[in-house]
């Protein structure tokens, strides 16, 4: 699965999105409200892994991470 994070401007705020790995978007959600989101996918039980993973991850780039 890929990760982007999504800077937002003025009163935007920023975003996530994940992919699959042929880069179909799964989710898109604020970086402040991922719960309802990671639930819908079945990643409630990861939510603390993906956040920290997405808190430390810069604006605008694509990471892969496995879950």
């Amino acid at each position: 699965m890929y990760v982007i994070k999504v800077k937002g401007i003025a009163k935007i705020p920023d975003y996530v999105q994940l992919r699959d790995d042929k880069f179909t978007l799964l989710a898109y959600f604020r970086v402040d409200r991922p719960d309802k989101s990671l639930e819908k996918l079945g990643f409630g039980d990861k939510l603390p892994y993906i956040m920290n993973f997405v808190n430390d991850l810069p604006f605008g780039q694509i990471a892969k991470i496995d879950i």
